[in-house]
């Protein structure tokens, strides 16, 4: 018998992926978790139906939506990340050694210990000394440590659920008073062709907040539509203007300083979101 997971990504349009396996499968005091062996992607991680990660090609979202940020900021020394509990942000993040304190902030334990166990590769990161991990709400965690931190990480999942309230100007604001003077964050802000209002109304928000704001693009096959964005808000550091010359690569399959410069170009529909 042929076992397949669909995710409707949008009311009219879906993803199926055929399953090997199911390895985990529980409802969380937050959210429907599971981990797929699928025959495409290898492990996949879901939350509430929704494809989170891959194995196969989770080395895009998270090295995009981490180098980015940390190779604009000249020495991002203390690093939060919120959500992210499959751990692949804070691998990323740990990899630089200029790194003093990588704190994680995730709203559901079992994400963290699921991932422990069946995605070693992601999780690996948990085991370095400099990372710590907290279960806990990251929107009352930024509202309670102000000028803590010189780079924020928003790695949540889609505006809806646990995450709804990590996609407002009321977060962004305090998101904006837990930085350092020259501090910046870097968040995933979905598909440009099916989250268009969702994209605009952030960077509206997000210029009253931060004196520079810039969106990027990367291509993730299992995210809706393909291509994503991220946005950086930023209280000094612009990274379109980072220097970039003598970057160790960290052995990346996807991002580089070609990649870092080359995401900021936005093709017409896109830029015209974030005039």
């Amino acid at each position: 018998m042929e076992v397949w997971f669909t995710e409707k990504q949008t009311p009219n349009l879906a993803i199926s992926c055929r399953v090997n396996k199911v390895l985990c499968s529980e409802q969380t005091p937050f959210q429907k978790l599971a981990i797929l062996d699928t025959l495409e992607f290898g492990r996949m991680l879901t939350l509430d139906n929704v494809i989170q990660t891959t194995v196969k090609d989770e080395f895009i979202y998270h090295e995009m939506i981490t180098h980015v940020g940390l190779n604009t900021h000249p020495n991002p020394r203390q690093v939060l990340v919120i959500g992210g509990g499959d751990g692949g942000s804070i691998r990323e993040v740990v990899k630089h050694r200029q790194v003093e304190k990588a704190r994680m902030v995730e709203i559901d334990g079992r994400v963290i210990e699921a991932a422990k166990e069946f995605l070693p590769e992601l999780s690996c990161g948990y085991a370095d000394p400099r990372v710590e991990i907290l279960v806990d709400d990251g929107i009352k965690h930024v509202k309670d440590h102000q000028d803590a931190y010189d780079m924020i990480v928003v790695d949540s999942t889609d505006p809806v659920g646990p995450a709804k309230g990590l996609f407002n100007e009321a977060f962004y604001q305090n998101v904006h008073s837990a930085l350092k003077e020259d501090g910046l964050f870097v968040a995933q802000t979905e598909s440009p062709f099916f989250n268009r209002k969702l994209i605009k109304d952030i960077h509206q928000v997000l210029r009253r907040i931060f004196p520079i704001v810039r969106l990027y693009m990367a291509y993730i096959p299992t995210y809706p539509g393909g291509l994503w964005t991220f946005t950086i808000g930023s209280k000094r550091h612009d990274p379109v203007k980072a220097a970039l010359d003598g970057l160790g690569d960290f052995n990346n399959k996807y991002y580089s300083p070609a990649v870092h410069r080359s995401a900021f170009v936005l093709p017409p529909f896109v830029e015209e979101l974030v005039k």
